[in-house]
């Protein structure tokens, strides 16, 4: 392993620490740590975690440092910060507002998570957009419907076990999403990723942060048409 390639994949761990400190955080969600309660703190590092991985990609681009023991690590730190700690998160919360055994169903998120990066890894036509949702805008919704939860109200069990099943099954489907990756600043070239970050910044000004639930359904939707468009 060369000394370049070291930087990004220690920036890669930054991101699996991150997200092994979040599920932490998930399993004390409704005690206060430093005046914010865990559910809070987990946002924060699931958040983190995000940002290391984006920062782990430019840095390997930045110092040409590619490497295929670098995108495996890349995939097992999202599969825990952005599949197992998310799923922690939401179980949790629901357990906070009820002792209902399905609860646990929240299980589902890191399996499909598992199945939508292992497929990632091997599909070759993925490279400007993705097949199904991408494992960290998951994560995304997750943080944007506790976050609703929190500010709103609980709509229950059965309820929340529905979305969370339904947000993870979009990381297996044959849906074509348009990547968020800026290769240039053309407005008619990145038209629809600027709705998303334009949306995004009204949505988390109108509902705090269960905007970014809003931001991530705007995403498939988005995605839908543009396919039903080209077929």
């Amino acid at each position: 392993m060369s000394i370049k390639s070291i930087i990004p994949n220690s920036v890669t761990c930054l991101n699996l620490l991150s997200g092994c400190i979040a599920i932490i955080f998930a399993w004390h969600a409704g005690e206060v740590f430093a005046g914010l309660s865990g559910q809070t703190w987990a946002f924060i590092m699931i958040g983190a975690a995000a940002v290391f991985d984006f920062w782990d990609g430019a840095t390997a681009r930045l110092l040409k440092a590619y490497s295929e023991i670098g995108k495996e690590l890349d995939s097992l730190s999202d599969l825990i910060s952005f599949g197992v700690a998310p799923a922690m998160l939401i179980l949790n919360v629901m357990l906070l507002h009820s002792d209902n055994p399905l609860a646990y169903g929240a299980l589902i998120m890191p399996v499909c998570g598992a199945l939508r990066l292992a497929r990632f890894n091997v599909d070759e036509s993925q490279t400007s957009e993705f097949r199904g949702l991408p494992i960290p805008a998951c994560a995304l919704f997750v943080i944007g419907y506790c976050g609703w939860i929190e500010r709103y109200t609980y709509p229950g069990t059965v309820v929340s076990l529905a979305v969370t099943i339904l947000i993870s099954l979009t990381m297996v489907c044959n849906l074509r999403m348009f990547s968020l990756k800026f290769h240039n600043f053309n407005f008619a070239e990145n038209f629809r990723r600027y709705v998303i970050i334009f949306a995004a910044i009204a949505f988390i000004l109108c509902f705090g942060i269960a905007g970014l639930a809003w931001t991530v359904l705007l995403y498939l939707l988005l995605s839908l048409a543009d396919s039903r468009r080209r077929h």
